[in-house]
């Protein structure tokens, strides 16, 4: 499989990922968790992070390309 077809399905996915953590993070239970706790939780963070590396990581394949030829 093509590297930067990888590259695509990883940037959307960490797109995808990046929005549900951003919708979960304005749901009531988030509201209170960072109100008392002062941060999100777990699974908003996980879906935060997780989206931001899977978007960089996406964007890194589909720029670089390929490492080498092939035959």
């Amino acid at each position: 499989m093509n590297s930067r077809i990888i590259g695509i399905v990883l940037l959307v996915l960490g797109v995808g990922l990046l929005i549900v953590g951003m919708n979960s993070s304005h749901s009531v239970a988030d509201q209170v968790s960072n109100t008392f706790l002062g941060r999100f939780t777990q699974t908003t963070t996980w879906y935060l992070l997780g989206g931001a590396v899977s978007g960089a990581a996406g964007i890194v394949m589909m720029l670089i390309g390929p490492s080498g030829k092939s035959a």
